[in-house]
């Protein structure tokens, strides 16, 4: 899950104050003389939109954590806490491809250099022990500035060290690819900060150097765009092609006149291919390595201002990205600050029901061989697998969609060697919403992209499904309602968009994580909570939506990024010692979903079509609804009214085939309810106030007309139909 996902459009100073009246003078939930919203809810049961098995189809996922951490998160009290939500299925996620981090899933392995405990490494496909922990190991040779797990790394072209250096991803070479280099360019942005004069740029070179590269400048609205690369993106200086046979140190006088830029770009397009003396890895001779880099300004007498700031951590340096990282690293590199469940723990804590698991491999900062060797591990075991991601986020690391491509193609041949039937997929994007403002842009272009690489390569086949992430909500100092009103349509129209760009209907879609923001917010632990997850799941069945895991199973604390508002993705609060303590509105939000309006036992389940309009046909429906036919044949609704003042009064009508209205809900019929009757957030002491289950009355048959839907609130309403 990302944590640093750029925020669009927030004014702090309205957004603390809008957050103040929110804190201290919150709407009171339960006043319902406000007034009402009278909608009909039609529910045609002629004919099912789609089939779903909840025990199969939503889950939930386990991610990284902090040293020590697993062992209080996996106490049997806690796991026996979060199976009492009804999760079935389980994903992995990898919280080491967002930290730039080599993933050792299995503590037992071999380094390509094994005398010096250094190279590429590979973890035992076979090995007979139990993992109980695995661990992520920094990359020395990392690029980047930034992250998006801890944000506690650095880049090592301006740390200030002339002895470390960046090398770009050996296995994006045609060594490995078989394709012309030209179509994997590798490259280096620097990130100035601001506009600063430029008219020279020195480069200390590392092993290999490259023979031939040009530096660019670039007038950049949006930092995402580079991954996309559109022409007349980047503009090439009067003198910024360069032609060398050394590597070394080389200055460069890029322009007579100093031309004031933010972004600068040198572009790597031919590699000497010389590795050090005592290498005998092709590797080490694949791609460019850079030193040290500096960009500023050169008098006529050769010196040299530097506008780039050279430090050892991030804070301290200028931000760096680049296109790829080597995987190269280390024994002592291990990031002991970090840890992640081990795979045969995860498999036998009983969390994943003997349900098959989604299961991820390091493909970012990975071997296709420590991946092969993963999945053998798993099937050695005989662990079920539902699917694996081959790597996460790559947007995230601003990775273009060919190079990718390229990498998905060896990890796919690599693990198809060993499991020829598995099914593969992701790339787990951290962000799906189109930019209105650049449509030819955005991520349904990158994996539009993707796919006409793979295409192209005869390789479609390949894809079996398509993984995302959904936190549609950056800015979580704005009023939560109209977001909320807005759920449904905005994962609607983000699957339309990667539709249009190339995505077949028939792969199946599958949310990897989704909560309603990558930042943490007082809506996550509160009611809106609850309902965004609701109406997210409910748009994603309707839409053909094939998977969904929620994120936050773990008992978490509550987290502040803003001070506008504080809260957390989870189910459960814990104390300091990660003991759960307290169940937000999300559990009984899932719970509810799991347990009440689906059949806990599982099975199909047939989603059909709900139609929710105004009494007047004028306005849009503060009131969403989803309907299903369980196994057991009883007819279960469930809606949300994301007013969060408005008592919504609803009609119920069910049509058939004929367009009749068949007879209403007959025998008895179960009501659950939940809203700030049941459950009410303290935002100063930041625990809840109150934390009661759904209310649940049962009634001997139900009118079709007024069932009235307390404000923010969700019901699931469950029975057979005459």
């Amino acid at each position: 899950m990302s944590r640093l996902t750029s925020v669009n459009g927030i004014n702090l100073v309205a957004a603390i104050i809008a957050a103040f009246f929110h804190v201290y003078f919150p709407v009171d939930v339960s006043a319902q003389s406000v007034g009402k919203n009278k909608e009909t809810v039609t529910i045609d049961s002629s004919r099912p939109l789609r089939i779903f098995d909840p025990n199969r189809d939503l889950g939930a996922g386990i991610d990284g954590h902090s040293f020590g951490e697993i062992d209080q998160l996996l106490r049997p009290s806690n796991v026996a806490e979060m199976l009492a939500a009804g999760f079935k299925p389980v994903t992995y996620r990898l919280r080491t491809e967002l930290a730039v981090d080599a993933w050792h899933w299995n503590p037992v392995g071999s380094w390509s250099d094994e005398r010096k405990k250094q190279g590429y490494w590979t973890s035992d496909g076979r090995s007979d022990g139990e993992i109980s922990l695995s661990y992520g190991y920094s990359l020395p040779r990392r690029g980047d500035s930034i992250d998006q797990a801890n944000d506690d790394g650095y880049s090592r072209i301006d740390d200030g060290d002339p002895e470390s250096f960046w090398k770009s991803n050996p296995f994006l070479d045609k060594h490995f690819t078989g394709e012309d280099n030209a179509l994997h360019r590798q490259w280096l942005v620097i990130d100035l900060g601001e506009e600063k004069p430029i008219d020279a740029i020195r480069i200390s070179w590392g092993l290999p150097f490259a023979v031939e590269y040009e530096v660019q400048y670039g007038k950049i609205k949006d930092i995402s765009d580079i991954s996309h690369n559109p022409p007349g993106l980047w503009h090439t200086f009067p003198n910024g092609r360069v032609l060398t046979k050394t590597g070394g140190e080389i200055t460069t006088k890029l322009t007579a006149t100093p031309l004031k830029t933010r972004y600068l770009r040198v572009l790597l397009k031919q590699s000497s291919y010389v590795a050090a003396a005592d290498s005998s890895d092709v590797r080490d001779k694949l791609g460019v390595a850079v030193r040290e880099i500096f960009a500023g300004t050169m008098s006529a007498d050769g010196n040299f201002s530097d506008e780039v700031r050279h430090g050892r951590r991030a804070t301290d340096q200028t931000n760096m990205i680049v296109s790829s990282n080597d995987p190269w690293h280390q024994a002592t590199d291990i990031d002991s600050r970090a840890e992640h469940v081990g795979l045969d723990r995860f498999f036998k804590s009983g969390l994943t029901n003997d349900a098959p698991a989604l299961i991820p491999v390091s493909l970012l900062f990975g071997t296709p061989e420590d991946s092969a060797a993963e999945i053998a591990y798993l099937q050695q075991k005989g662990y079920k697998i539902s699917g694996v991601e081959l790597g996460e986020e790559p947007d995230g690391q601003y990775m273009a969609p060919e190079d990718y491509g390229a990498l998905y193609i060896q990890w796919a041949d690599a693990i198809h060697r060993v499991a020829p039937a598995l099914k593969l997929g992701g790339p787990s994007f951290q962000e799906v919403q189109p930019d209105e403002r650049k449509p030819e842009l955005g991520n349904a272009v990158w994996l539009g992209r993707f796919i006409n690489y793979l295409e192209k390569r005869h390789r479609a086949a390949d894809f079996s499904f398509f993984s995302f992430e959904w936190y549609p909500f950056d800015n979580v100092c704005g009023p939560t309602a109209p977001q909320l009103a807005k759920t449904a349509r905005l994962l609607k129209t983000s699957i339309d968009a990667f539709r249009r760009h190339g995505l077949n209907r028939n792969i199946p879609l599958i949310i990897s994580e989704y909560g309603y923001s990558a930042f943490a917010a007082q809506a996550e632990v509160d009611v809106e909570g609850a309902l965004f997850n609701a109406d997210s799941v409910g748009t994603f069945l309707a839409i053909g939506g094939s998977q969904a895991y929620l994120y936050g199973y773990e008992a978490s604390i509550v987290d502040r990024n803003f001070p506008c508002t504080a809260g957390n993705n989870t189910l459960f609060l814990g104390d300091e010692a990660l003991n759960i303590k307290y169940r937000t509105a999300t559990y009984f939000g899932a719970r509810l979903i799991m347990q009440e309006w689906l059949q806990p036992s599982g099975g199909d389940h047939k989603f059909v079509r709900s139609t929710v309009t105004a009494k007047n046909g004028r306005g849009t429906s503060a009131v969403a609804a989803y309907t299903v036919q369980r196994p057991d044949n009883t007819w279960s609704v469930m809606l949300i009214n994301r007013d969060p003042q408005k008592v919504a009064e609803i009609d119920l009508r069910f049509i058939n085939e004929k367009g009749r209205t068949p007879s209403r809900f007959v025998g008895d019929v179960d009501l659950y309810q939940f809203s700030g009757q049941q459950y009410k957030w303290d935002a100063k002491l930041q625990i809840p106030a109150k934390s009661d289950p759904p209310e649940h009355t049962r009634l001997n048959g139900l009118p079709t007309t007024h069932t009235k839907l307390p404000p923010y609130s969700l019901t699931v309403i469950r029975g057979n139909l005459k």
